[in-house]
């Protein structure tokens, strides 16, 4: 077991609180992958096998139209882990998870999930905080595309991005392009820049050309 993988699990908030034996049987059973930019971490269609942990990186996940058309649902970044809904369902993956950045990921077979899911208390705890705060995300995303101004709603895609259970150790800066910026929030790129140029001016995020740093985050959940 690689030394890398086996620090990741036991500081991420579910394997704290594995057992001895539980923890070994993890750690025997994962592995680590390297994702280069533009590939998929995971990709729509296909069988949902592991669930995945991304150790850095950033990866975006989207779907895409029979005519090419793309919207982007979310953004993941270090310390996240993603796909539990669909092992759950045991279904194929719904979305492509493409690298934005390169990424290294730890990839935990169904068959632990499932085993870990039956079998461990505090593990099912984790899941259904993260489940819970997914559907508080998506929610909200829904209801600021309905009720609000660009520029609302840019800023709160954004602090959605800080929610410490579904992305932990998230940094100020977001390494993002306007353009993915823009996907997430559902919105032309010329929308995107206006509503980022107007949060700039009133001093609650900063955009360069290697991405976005948010500098007030509260102030962003609440605009």
């Amino acid at each position: 077991m690689n030394d890398e993988a086996a620090a990741f699990i036991c500081g991420s908030a579910w394997g704290q609180h594995l057992g001895p034996q539980d923890l070994a049987r993890v750690l025997a059973a994962v592995r680590l992958t390297d994702v280069p930019v533009g590939h998929c971490v995971v990709h729509a269609g296909e069988p949902a096998e592991y669930w995945v942990g991304l150790v850095n990186g950033l990866v975006v996940q989207q779907v895409s139209s029979e005519n090419g058309r793309l919207a982007t649902l979310t953004c993941v970044g270090p310390g996240a882990w993603f796909g539990e809904g669909t092992l759950m369902k045991r279904g194929s993956w719904q979305y492509d998870a493409v690298a934005r950045q390169p990424c290294h990921a730890v990839l935990v077979p169904r068959s632990v999930f499932n085993w870990l899911l039956e079998t461990n208390l505090a593990f099912n705890r984790f899941l259904a905080r993260l489940l819970n705060e997914r559907l508080s995300h998506y929610m909200g995303l829904l209801a600021n595309e309905r009720l609000t101004s660009s520029a609302q709603r840019l800023a709160h895609v954004l602090a959605s991005l800080y929610d410490p259970d579904l992305y932990p150790n998230r940094s100020a800066m977001l390494p993002m392009s306007q353009s993915d910026i823009a996907l997430l929030s559902g919105m032309s790129r010329q929308h995107a820049n206006v509503a980022l140029q107007k949060l700039q001016t009133q001093g609650l995020l900063e955009v360069g050309r290697s991405g976005v740093r948010v500098l007030d985050v509260a102030a962003l959940r609440h605009y």
